[in-house]
């Protein structure tokens, strides 16, 4: 059991739309994460999506609206709804997910999660 600092670890990259695990909860994984521009739309069909909003601002797309989502604001995409988020300038965002979701939803596309 320790204190996880968000600060610090989000100190530790600088990279844009790569998730970095900062801890485990449960059968999760709490990560932190830089946004700027926009991600691919995309879904997770088991699974919601969680993104709090540390730093900054952020917009969440869903195929029928834009949703804006600032500093201390928390938005979940629920299972099997098509989304895209995108941020004009850096926003620093925590994510929690079950282990082993691919942050596009496909295998395929999906970036490595390293653990810092």
């Amino acid at each position: 059991m320790k204190t996880v600092n968000l600060a610090e670890k989000l100190a530790q990259f600088t990279s844009h739309w790569d998730p970095h695990v900062v801890a485990d909860y449960n059968d999760n994984e709490v990560m932190v994460v830089r946004f700027q521009g926009e991600f691919p739309f995309h879904l997770h069909e088991d699974t919601d999506d969680f993104f709090l909003v540390l730093e900054g601002e952020m917009v969440m797309d869903l195929e029928d609206a834009a949703h804006p989502v600032k500093a201390g604001e928390l938005f979940i995409v629920p299972k099997g709804v098509t989304h895209r988020p995108r941020a004009a300038e850096e926003c620093k965002v925590l994510l929690i997910e079950p282990k082993g979701v691919p942050n596009t939803g496909d295998p395929a596309t999906a970036t490595s999660k390293p653990r810092i």
